[in-house]
């Protein structure tokens, strides 16, 4: 991955995150988030 892909997928996602607490609000960052570290916590015990 080059630095200009890593820049605009980095860009993409702030720009998403930051739609997405402007219509929705805090809820759905904070669900994802739990849920993500759920991910992490099971894939880290199948390593």
């Amino acid at each position: 991955m080059t630095n200009r892909i890593a820049l605009v997928l980095g860009i993409a996602i702030v720009a998403a995150l930051t739609v997405d607490h402007m219509i929705y609000g805090n809820d759905h960052a904070i669900f994802l988030g739990k849920r993500l570290f759920d991910l992490i916590e099971w894939l880290a015990f199948w390593r």
